[in-house]
């Protein structure tokens, strides 16, 4: 197997992981940007949101040292060369914990500074973005997506609801030619967002909108140009504005160009295609769009997980709406899937993983409880572990761990 091949074959398998079923979406601008209605012109305030403050103290001794033992045999179990992970209980206190390499050559360990890609936990703010303008009666959930990018199939009667629920059907981004303009032609281009949308165009249905769940990037991405079209911004700009500037969230970014991640990070691995030891991931963020090109740290993550459970940025009735879902047929591990969110034994948050990455980010609104992990390995065989989601396994164990020492 020549060196192409192998990559080639590794990247796809990546693809895969991000979405779990598929990385997606796309559309180019002159193609993209034509709403049945001009943007929104009515005036617009940040939302009153106040930071929530972490837990006074530290958690417990004995609860500590099972959380520790639990993420270091998570760790082990996955051959994990990096990891930071948090837990935030309100009452009882809080643990942190950075452990391992941020790169394995240099044997440079992970740093509780270091920010950290979350993949598709992009996912959670963009549907957020779309459900504040629906608060706003700017959009509805029940337009269908042609209003705001044209060429897509089926695009008359699939409706952002689907989008944002992964039922819609569209297909996948990641065919051979985005396969070969970027993989092999380019690794470093830059793809803007009508780029990526662009390679969804006239592309076969994978089915009926609203008939199955399948989850992919195309979705998100989608929803990032309806964002962009119906607030008349470019996607950072109304992120910044409408969450991360209000929320005090100072080191979370949107970026595509990763020259500009310069803060210290961990590199991403993929286990290699040897079995042993791992493969540095490919950093190209512009890849991923709306659905996954944000960097967090580990304070950043406890105020988004409790904010995004709660609801704090939408009206009740819009939060409710977006807590309605279903099981995914194909996709990330959570008992339900719904509007940019999911749900996994009570807990709600998003996970995500790809390219020499992986994350979960989820709170328990309940207990008040908050947990982050952030692992820099992704691409795990489901073949060497049936449970491939190494971040999403140790946030359930750690989760575990929590409710029995309640």
């Amino acid at each position: 197997m020549t060196p192409h091949t192998r990559g080639t074959r590794r990247i796809r398998r990546a693809a895969l992981v991000l979405a779990s079923a598929a990385v997606t979406v796309g559309l180019l601008a002159a193609c993209a940007g034509s709403p049945t209605e001009e943007p929104s012109t009515q005036e617009w305030s940040p939302p009153a949101v106040d930071r929530p403050a972490e837990p006074e103290g530290d958690l417990p001794a004995e609860l500590v040292s099972e959380l520790q033992k639990t993420t270091d045999d998570t760790m082990a179990e996955y051959g994990v060369p990096g990891a930071a992970v948090g837990v935030w209980i309100p009452g009882a206190g809080s643990w942190t914990e950075v452990a391992g390499l941020a790169n394995v050559d240099n044997n440079e360990p992970v740093t509780p500074e270091m920010q950290w890609p979350i993949r598709s936990i992009t996912k959670s703010y963009t549907v957020t973005l779309l459900l504040q303008l629906v608060d706003e009666g700017v959009i509805s959930l029940d337009d269908t997506i042609d209003q705001y990018v044209e060429g897509l199939t089926d695009g008359d009667t699939i409706t952002l609801r689907e989008l944002a629920d992964m039922s819609s059907g569209n297909s996948d981004y990641f065919t051979d030619a985005f396969v070969q303009d970027w993989y092999v032609d380019a690794p470093d281009r830059l793809f803007t967002l009508d780029e990526l949308n662009s390679y969804v165009l006239d592309q076969p249905a994978q089915f009926a909108p609203g008939t199955e769940k399948v989850y992919t990037n195309a979705n998100t991405n989608l929803l990032g140009k309806v964002v962009e079209v119906a607030t008349g911004q470019d996607f950072a700009e109304v992120l910044n504005e409408r969450i991360l500037a209000p929320l005090g969230q100072t080191d979370t970014r949107y970026i595509t160009d990763v020259s500009a991640w310069t803060e210290p990070h961990a590199l991403g691995y993929s286990p290699a295609e040897t079995g042993t030891g791992w493969d540095e991931g490919i950093p190209n963020l512009s890849v991923l769009g709306p659905a996954g090109s944000m960097i967090t740290s580990l304070d950043d993550a406890r105020a988004w997980g409790e904010m995004l459970a709660t609801g704090a940025f939408l009206s009740p009735a819009t939060q409710s709406e977006r807590e309605q879902g279903a099981p995914l047929d194909a996709g990330p591990p959570y008992d339900i899937y719904a509007l940019g969110i999911g749900q996994t034994d009570g807990w709600w948050g998003h996970n995500g993983e790809g390219l020499g990455y992986t994350a979960a980010n989820f709170h328990n609104n309940e207990t008040g409880a908050t947990i982050a992990v952030f692992f820099n390995l992704s691409d795990y065989d489901p073949q060497a572990n049936p449970q491939p989601h190494p971040a999403d396994q140790l946030f359930r164990r750690l989760a575990a761990v929590i409710e029995s020492a309640q």
